[in-house]
């Protein structure tokens, strides 16, 4: 642009105001209405535009980093036991009465639970104590006598005698054994009629029952021919103490006494097995499992009814032993009960305390065909077990690590990349990528030692359009 003369400037500066205004307007075209109409549309138009191809804002769940409690937890599956069960078995060998109790009936400390039928025992207490008073008045009649040439006929018949019962109770016995054997052969054809349907169950009884009692015919039998060949070396040894020492007594007083002892040892335990036909329990609580309900014969040592206090519970609980390693006595246990997330911890899980942590380890096999190995985990009820019984299974998980001032983040927020962990971040309406460094965990939350602050929103399950620097809106609903 060409400058002005001084002069003209000068002249032009002494223009008035009005004229100037004038000049102005005599150089800026006036619009019509219409046209100022078409102005006003065509930067509305170009203001929506604008809008139109603004990138929309993507809407995503967010969360605040918040400090708070956060516990390390291995999940684990165990079953309840009661801590004192007992099995009681019978005592002696014989015949079990039918079990009057149910499953569930409580029972007091000393209270008849189960009988065997007394009367076989006693019969043979009072056989005992016959040969016990015969013996002693042998004994007695051995103390005042002296032997003589009659005494020496007596004792040679005595042995006579002896070997006469020695031949009759081997006689005896061979019959006892043919009659075993017999019996044997009943039952077992009684088994396979009974089972083929043919004779009704109580004939196979009977014959179990005679093949029983010819066993202990058999035994008795036995137990006779070696007594009697017991007294035949008695009476074979009263002669010769009789052919040696005809004025010495003694040595048949030795003889009658060991009898004599040896018959009250039998006795003794005889009369402590027949004290013991009515089995006792041991312990005040309930009646768990009847092991043998119906009425049978039953060898010493077979078992009849568990009992057990249901209410005196702990926890068994097999864990993996990589897991059992963090595992310590003292450990809080959270028992779940039934379908529910820690959040809702006071109202839905029970505690309980680690007790011991066994030192051997076990092979299981997973439900996977995987073989592992586990230990045994126990642990004690410190809420009331309530509802829970005997052999219960549970779902626990048990505290390793716990903390209560720790900056925490969800799992959630969490994705790998460049091989470290990372989380997007919303700052002024973008994601932002930061690289965070993790601690401990719990199934939910992670604690985050680097990497963000307090009160900074990350963005929860980000997907393949969160990228750096894409706007995004939070879902306030699910912050």
């Amino acid at each position: 642009m060409k400058q002005l003369p001084l002069q003209k400037q000068k002249e032009q500066e002494q223009i008035n105001p009005k004229s100037r205004y004038q000049l102005v307007q005599k150089r800026i075209p006036i619009l019509s209405r219409q046209q100022w109409i078409y102005v006003s549309l065509g930067l509305a138009t170009c203001v929506l535009v604008i809008l139109a191809l603004r990138p929309t804002p993507i809407l995503v769940d967010t969360k605040l980093v918040e400090r708070g409690t956060l516990q390390t937890t291995v999940n684990a599956e165990g079953k309840t036991r009661i801590k004192e069960d007992f099995v009681i078995s019978a005592p002696v060998n014989g015949r079990l009465d039918r079990i009057k109790l149910d499953e569930g009936d409580l029972v007091k400390k000393g209270s008849i639970v189960a009988r065997i039928d007394p009367l076989p025992l006693n019969s043979a207490v009072n056989e005992a104590l016959g040969k016990l008073a015969e013996a002693k008045s042998r004994r007695q009649g051995v103390a005042t006598l002296r032997p003589k040439s009659e005494q020496l006929a007596q004792a040679r018949s005595r042995i006579s005698a002896a070997r006469a019962n020695q031949l009759q109770t081997e006689a005896k016995v061979t019959q006892a054994k043919a009659a075993l054997k017999q019996a044997r052969h009943d039952t077992k054809r009684a088994k396979e009629l009974a089972a083929q349907g043919v004779i009704p169950s109580q004939s196979r009884e009977r014959a179990e029952l005679d093949l029983v009692t010819r066993e202990e015919s058999l035994e008795s039998a036995t137990l006779a021919a070696r007594a009697a060949t017991k007294e035949l070396e008695v009476a074979q040894a009263a002669l010769k103490v009789l052919q040696k020492e005809q004025r010495d007594p003694d040595y048949l007083l030795k003889v009658y006494d060991s009898q004599v002892a040896s018959i009250e040892a039998q006795l003794a335990k005889l009369q402590d097995d027949a004290s013991r036909t009515n089995i006792r329990s041991p312990i005040e609580g309930e009646v768990l499992r009847i092991l043998q309900k119906s009425s049978s014969f039953v060898s010493e040592g077979t078992p009849i009814i568990k009992v057990g206090d249901p209410k005196d519970l702990e926890l068994v609980i097999d864990a993996l032993s990589q897991d059992a390693l963090k595992i310590k006595p003292g450990n809080t246990i959270l028992i779940e009960q039934g379908n529910s997330d820690i959040k809702d911890l006071p109202t839905n899980f029970l505690k309980a305390k680690v007790r011991l942590v066994e030192p051997s380890a076990f092979t299981k096999v997973s439900a996977l065909g995987v073989e592992e190995q586990r230990v045994n985990v126990i642990g004690d009820f410190v809420d009331p077990a309530v509802n829970f019984g005997d052999a219960y299974r549970v779902d626990v998980q048990i505290v390793v690590w716990e903390s209560n001032n720790i900056l925490k983040v969800p799992l959630s927020s969490l994705f790998r990349c460049d091989r470290k962990w990372c989380v997007f971040v919303v700052k002024n309406g973008k994601a932002e990528r930061r690289f965070v460094e993790i601690g401990n965990r719990s199934n939910y939350e992670v604690e985050v030692r680097q990497g963000l602050g307090e009160g900074e929103a990350v963005i929860l399950h980000p997907n393949e359009k969160i990228e750096v620097g894409v706007a995004v809106r939070s879902n306030k609903k699910n912050s």
